[in-house]
């Protein structure tokens, strides 16, 4: 059979996208995973971020981690992949707000508070 094996399907890419597209269409999500998963074909879902946040799963792992910044606001950040039993790690501190840590990083190469101080001043920092 021309499709029973990769290269046959090479072959045919286009018009097998039609065929998978058009049938795809008229079925449910869960409908074409259920048949797909019959048939042995590996497939899944493709998540969005709101998906990816509102999944059992992913909250049960622990793959969505949430913390706040400043006190306040909630930030949602990934979980540590993989999870491992001895140390399965954690996100320690919050990434910092855009500019926060300039005048950090501008002391290191040996930029003064004075210069530092003028940046700030002309709204370069």
């Amino acid at each position: 059979m021309a499709l029973a094996d990769n290269a046959g399907r090479v072959r045919r890419t286009e018009g097998l996208g039609k065929v998978i597209g058009d049938w795809t269409v008229k079925h449910t999500l869960d409908r074409v995973l259920e048949v797909l998963e019959q048939a042995q074909v590996p497939s899944g879902k493709i998540y969005s971020i709101a998906a990816i946040v509102a999944d059992l799963q992913y909250q049960a792992r622990q793959m969505i981690e949430r913390h706040k910044r400043d006190g306040r606001q909630d930030v949602l950040l990934p979980g540590i992949v993989p999870k491992l039993s001895g140390t399965p790690g954690g996100t320690r501190w919050v990434v910092p707000k855009p500019g926060e840590p300039t005048g950090e990083v501008l002391a290191q190469p040996g930029y003064s508070e004075a210069q530092r101080a003028r940046l700030r001043a002309k709204g370069v920092i």
